[in-house]
């Protein structure tokens, strides 16, 4: 596999992004930058508590929005996936974050980062279910996509 150094490059400089906005959160705020928790903090909402979980939700939408208005070659010109196979995916995702207390970025990122043996146990049944997914998907089912 031969991956162009600008693309390593643009990963690493991803990476180290999130590393550093996850790290400010926690050492400004005291929060933990998982998705799955600010969104379920919503849910029921609690007054005080609304206000900066809106506000990042709105930079994470809005930062897609314009990634996709300045550098639309990111995103795929039509999904070949069918959407009911997408809504189970993403009820399937749902309903594992709820199970494992949090998602890959909760624990993946903010939990390794505070080296959590839990979020490392997560991150690793995470990752290795994904892959057997993949596997399954593209080697007994010979999927394409």
């Amino acid at each position: 596999m031969n991956v162009p150094i600008s693309d390593l490059l643009a990963a690493l400089a991803g990476g180290l992004l999130i590393g550093v906005a996850t790290a400010f959160m926690m050492i400004f705020s005291g929060r933990i930058a998982g998705i799955s928790g600010i969104v379920g903090g919503l849910i029921p909402p609690r007054p005080q508590d609304v206000d900066w979980r809106i506000a990042f939700l709105m930079g994470l939408v809005g930062g897609g929005a314009l990634l996709r208005i300045f550098y639309p070659e990111a995103f795929p010109e039509a999904l070949t996936t069918p959407t009911p196979t997408l809504v189970a995916a993403g009820l399937l995702v749902g309903y594992g974050t709820r199970l494992g207390n949090g998602c890959t970025s909760g624990h993946g990122v903010c939990g390794i980062g505070r080296m959590s043996r839990r979020s490392l146990v997560a991150t690793a049944v995470f990752l290795s279910t994904g892959m057997l997914t993949v596997f399954i998907h593209r080697h007994l089912l010979g999927a394409t996509s």
